[in-house]
């Protein structure tokens, strides 16, 4: 019986080498899969699946007009399984229609995201997936400045954090670090400028 998947974490906690790897394990078993991922995140191209070691597949970019559920439905091949990337992104309309795919075509749908942003509130695409999911796991990582497991994202303009702005801003390393809640209110940032210049 399918089942839709939220697998969640920081950044930096592997979601996307994840796809890859249940891409590859899929289709090393002749069971093809669909990947998606949102048309918002442009860091490499639009309709990529792009991982910070280099891998990376093609993916049906998924934008506000897009209906997924047809997209799908109306496939020559139904998929073993759909895989999709930077789920945050999504819109409520987005979440609702996997549900539908996975009620009523009976195909898995795992989709990989951030919980919540910069200023830890839940993005739109999080809060419907953790609602309709029927499983939810987090993808772990360690905070950027300790030991700690990071569960917030820090923003970050010229070495100093930024609370305030666009919920939306597309970004990696350069942008944002994965925190822990101590190092979220108040990151050591001289020590780590510090550290970098040695």
């Amino acid at each position: 019986m399918a089942q839709l998947f939220f697998k969640y974490g920081a950044m930096n906690s592997g979601k996307t080498i994840e796809i890859l790897k249940v891409a590859h394990n899929y289709e090393e078993q002749n069971k093809p899969v669909v990947l998606m991922t949102s048309g918002l995140d442009t860091r490499d191209e639009i309709g990529i699946v792009s991982s910070r070691i280099g891998l990376r597949r093609e993916a049906i970019p998924i934008f506000h007009d897009t209906n997924i559920y047809d997209t799908v439905s109306e496939m020559d091949d139904k998929p073993y399984c759909i895989l999709v990337d930077e789920s945050q992104f999504l819109e409520q309309a987005h979440v609702v229609q996997f549900a539908r795919i996975v009620d009523e075509l009976d195909i898995p749908v795992m989709a990989f995201g951030l919980k919540n942003d910069f200023k830890n509130e839940l993005f739109e695409g999080s809060k419907y997936l953790l609602l309709y999911a029927d499983k939810i796991e987090e993808l772990k990582t360690i905070c950027w400045f300790c030991h700690k497991k990071a569960t917030m994202n820090l923003r970050m303009d010229n070495n100093k954090p930024v609370y305030t702005g666009e919920q939306i801003q597309i970004g990696g390393n350069e942008a944002y670090y994965p925190v822990c809640r101590k190092h979220y209110v108040n990151p050591p940032l001289s020590n780590r400028k510090d550290e970098e210049n040695v």
